[in-house]
């Protein structure tokens, strides 16, 4: 009985390295992985090699990739040698539901399927397409879609409604929020939207697509609205802030006027809103698509096939991760009561004072999205 294990055991080695050899055998071809994650207790997507510290989507990524045998050991340690880049560069804490990522694998059977084998349940791969050999996700993306899910009490008049979790959106105020989201469509100087741009960087110029606010809906007690924005490229905390501005306005503590203020050169007191309902929802390739898409050898990056997937996903893992974190830890209730410490009025000698005096450390969390110049 126990030769008969131990014969087992060595077949099944020796089979393991019948399929490692094999892997090895494989061509390495360019592709791209649909991603979807929950992004709560990570430090958001991109790897720091060499710090451990800090957990990100990333780190499980590669080495899921390494134990399914899509890629050799030294890869995952150094991930140029597979042309490793993300679309999307999302901060701590953020979630996504259609990141893309490219990279050179081994195209081995099965391979969604081992991979996500390898993964926590929270991180999926929901697809994959073979792509043109100099393809890269963040330089051919043109446009990507964010969502912003809040509970709607952040729109609640400060002088005049109720705070609380029994606040419900009505129609006057969501058109005011719609007509202010409007604000921000088309190329404007986001400098006063991000840390670390001046005013005169051409690089704090961005294209907003479209950005709007969807109607309300109650899970567990509290009302919800979804934000959208799709915009060429954002930085570090623009859509955060972008978000914090209108509800500055809405709930009275800013005049409307300070949007049109902030796209000036003077220094305006922007207030970032909380992270936990920032989500990655898709990426646009238009020209890439148009190029390559019916070429006969490549398909167009669009997921039509997957958008159930994807919903399902977001049911099972984004929104109830944000619900329950609203309730338990009150980020955006919290957030909002620091709204009356911001000075929307001041000067830009008194802010600059002001920002000396306290540097805030969480300024260094990294991009909402593809600061395509600090990645």
């Amino acid at each position: 009985e126990e030769n008969g294990h131990q014969n087992k055991r060595l077949k099944t080695d020796a089979d393991e390295e019948h399929v490692e050899d094999q892997n090895k055998k494989l061509p390495k071809r360019k592709i791209v992985l649909l991603m979807a994650y929950s992004g709560k207790g990570y430090h958001g997507m991109q790897r720091n090699v060499g710090s451990s510290q800090f957990k990100t989507i990333e780190d499980d990524l590669v080495s899921a990739l390494v134990q399914s045998g899509c890629i050799p050991e030294n890869h995952g340690e150094d991930m140029k040698k597979m042309s490793f880049q993300r679309c999307a560069r999302t901060d701590k804490g953020v979630s996504a539901a259609g990141q893309i990522v490219s990279l050179k694998v081994r195209l081995i059977d099965d391979i969604l399927e081992k991979i996500n084998n390898h993964l926590p349940s929270h991180i999926r791969i929901l697809g994959l397409k073979r792509v043109t050999g100099g393809f890269n996700s963040k330089n051919k993306c043109d446009a990507r879609t964010y969502s912003y899910m809040l509970p709607t009490f952040a729109f609640a008049h400060k002088d005049h409604d109720v705070q609380e979790e029994v606040y419900r959106l009505d129609k006057e105020t969501l058109e005011k929020v719609n007509k202010l989201l409007a604000c921000y469509k088309g190329t404007h100087n986001f400098h006063n939207f991000t840390s670390q741009k001046g005013p005169r960087d051409p690089s704090a110029k961005r294209y907003i697509m479209e950005m709007y606010c969807g109607e309300p809906f109650v899970r567990e007690n509290i009302e919800f609205a979804v934000i959208k924005v799709k915009g060429q490229s954002f930085m570090m905390h623009q859509i955060r802030k972008m978000i914090g501005l209108v509800i500055a306005i809405v709930k009275g503590y800013a005049a409307e006027s300070i949007i049109e203020r902030s796209w000036g050169e003077e220094k305006v007191d922007v207030p970032k809103a909380p992270g936990l309902g920032l989500v990655l929802e898709r990426v646009h390739f238009e020209k890439y698509n148009r190029r390559f898409g019916n070429d006969g050898l490549h398909e167009p990056l669009e997921w039509t096939e997957e958008e159930e997937k994807i919903a399902v996903f977001k049911e099972q893992y984004i929104y109830p991760t944000i619900i329950n974190t609203e309730r338990e830890e009150k980020s955006m209730a919290n957030w909002l009561s620091t709204l009356s410490i911001h000075d929307f009025n001041s000067s830009a000698v008194e802010m600059q004072a002001n920002n000396k005096n306290s540097k805030n450390s969480s300024d260094l969390e990294g991009s909402d999205g593809c600061d395509d110049d600090s990645d």
